[in-house]
């Protein structure tokens, strides 16, 4: 399953994020595979937004598509 079909208020575990780029983008947000966070909301155009820890990071459907996630 990828984050971009997590439903909201679902706690999910990070399994596998892409290679190249977008692993840049996601490791400069704090996002690493084995993190446990949840959806807080899933916005207009794809965009979802999870939480990790206390921090609440928006992430464009592009990239949330190609981060494969497991439900907790």
């Amino acid at each position: 399953m990828t984050l971009d079909k997590v439903k909201k208020g679902t706690s999910i575990k990070i399994i596998r994020i892409p290679q190249g780029d977008s692993r840049i983008q996601l490791l400069r947000m704090g996002i690493i595979e084995g993190d446990k966070i949840i959806c807080l909301e899933r916005l207009p155009g794809g965009t979802v937004v999870i939480q990790k820890n206390r921090q609440e990071i928006a992430v464009g459907h592009s990239l949330a598509k190609q981060i494969m996630i497991l439900p907790e």
